[in-house]
């Protein structure tokens, strides 16, 4: 990718050594394809989190950012914080192959094998589980879920999408609530040119028009507005069965916002079979 994504995507989480943790175990989790971070609720069988970090961070530093982790293990979820890989000829610097020439690792495979791992050690429900992820693995849980919608239960990307060219079509129907910032200027809801132009990040709303096609919307327009807290909310029914599709905007920039676990799982949890 580019150097102004290592400094710009992912500050909020990069840089924050500690709790490389395999549960109660030392050390971080390991797979044939990865590696991952998990902390487990007290929760028997419980539902799991599934958070991809952003371009230069790491999963132990998501696992840091306690004002999101805590509150969902407090709602009976288990946490996992999977490794991206290294870029080539980027210092170490970690991100996910969600672009062509990004990297190898076929993502969806190690991230259900992440998953099933945890099912085997530690008893999560497999059946339960939300991909979410911020920047750079937002970016990830959006064309995961575009190619692959039914890898996972749900879908909750907070501050990324679609990248130009926008995708023409997506699988569906998809279970999905994005969350994004009113002044991100590092992924902002227009999208922007990154590397000289050689990359152009895609547009948000035209990235909600093809999950509303995808989910076979009969109308563009929204069905219904809320607010929680800071998050002003819009969603769309009349869509396809067992479909959801919600868009969230806060005042701040790039980051996750506090108060956005809680209301992620209310969102999951009032779904048909959340």
């Amino acid at each position: 990718m580019i150097r102004e994504l290592t400094l710009a995507t992912g500050l909020v989480l990069a840089g924050q050594a500690g709790l490389a943790a395999c549960a109660d175990q030392e050390g971080v989790c390991e797979t044939a394809s990865g590696g991952y971070h998990i902390e487990l609720s007290e929760a028997e069988n419980p539902p799991l989190v599934v958070f991809l970090h952003g371009y230069g961070g790491s999963g132990a530093g998501t696992m840091k950012n306690r004002s999101m982790v805590e509150p969902l293990l407090a709602r009976g979820y288990a946490v996992m914080a999977p490794e991206g890989l290294e870029r080539p000829n980027r210092d170490g610097i970690k991100s996910w192959n969600f672009y062509p020439g990004f990297g190898e690792r076929d993502e969806t495979a190690f991230l259900t094998e992440a998953v099933q791992d945890a099912a085997d050690r530690f008893g999560v429900d497999t059946e339960r589980v939300v991909l979410g992820g911020f920047s750079a693995g937002a970016f990830m849980v959006y064309y995961l879920a575009c190619a692959a919608p039914d890898t996972f239960s749900a879908y909750v990307p907070v501050s990324g999408g679609f990248w130009r060219p926008h995708p023409e079509a997506c699988e569906g129907p998809v279970r999905l609530f994005h969350t994004h910032g009113w002044t991100d200027n590092v992924v902002p809801l227009e999208g922007r040119l990154l590397g000289g132009g050689r990359f152009h990040q895609g547009d948000i709303f035209a990235g909600l028009e093809i999950w509303r096609v995808a989910n076979e919307c009969v109308d563009t327009k929204p069905s219904g507005f809320s607010t929680t807290g800071q998050f002003m909310r819009r969603y769309w029914t009349g869509c396809a069965e067992g479909s959801a599709l919600e868009f969230a905007l806060f005042p701040g920039g790039h980051g996750v916002p506090k108060g956005w676990a809680d209301m992620m799982v209310d969102w999951y949890e009032g779904l048909p079979g959340g």
